[in-house]
């Protein structure tokens, strides 16, 4: 399951984003649902919701010494808990998602753009940052289930 759901998530980010460079040009933003959320393709040259901007190699050569750590994880990684992995899954998948638009771009794309209140300047981000976050958020209720 570890593999094939950061594998579903790559296809999917990917596919996303080659659906909006395909479909948009950049800075274009189009409703999909009016005062709730549109399609706005930018490049973001940072991490997750535009934190670290411009620091590409920074973020090239930590999110492969993520890679490297949970390889050598892996063993105890497919010992643990099915949510702690399931977390992890979903991080790795995002970040590899990322990863590879900044190798080919040097940037990545995002167009998830929420436009409801409390969210209405919420930055742009793309399928990738929200699995990161939910994986993230999901190892912290793993971590405090079993500090509990």
């Amino acid at each position: 399951m570890f593999y094939s759901l950061i594998l579903l998530l790559i296809g999917l980010d990917q596919i996303s984003k080659f659906a909006i460079q395909k479909y948009l040009l950049l800075n274009q933003s189009i409703t999909i649902i009016p005062g709730i959320l549109s399609l706005t393709y930018i490049c973001n040259p940072g991490a997750a919701f535009g934190l670290f901007p411009h620091q590409t190699v920074f973020l090239i050569i930590f999110t492969l010494c993520l890679f490297v750590l949970a390889f050598f994880f892996r063993i105890k990684i497919s010992e643990s808990p099915l949510l702690f992995r399931l977390g992890l899954s979903l991080s790795i998948g995002g970040a590899a998602g990322n990863l590879i638009d900044r190798i080919r771009m040097g940037s990545v794309i995002d167009f998830l753009d929420l436009e409801f209140w409390p969210l209405k300047n919420f930055p742009i981000f793309n399928l990738a940052d929200s699995a990161i976050v939910v994986g993230v958020i999901i190892i912290f209720i793993y971590l405090y289930l079993i500090e509990n």
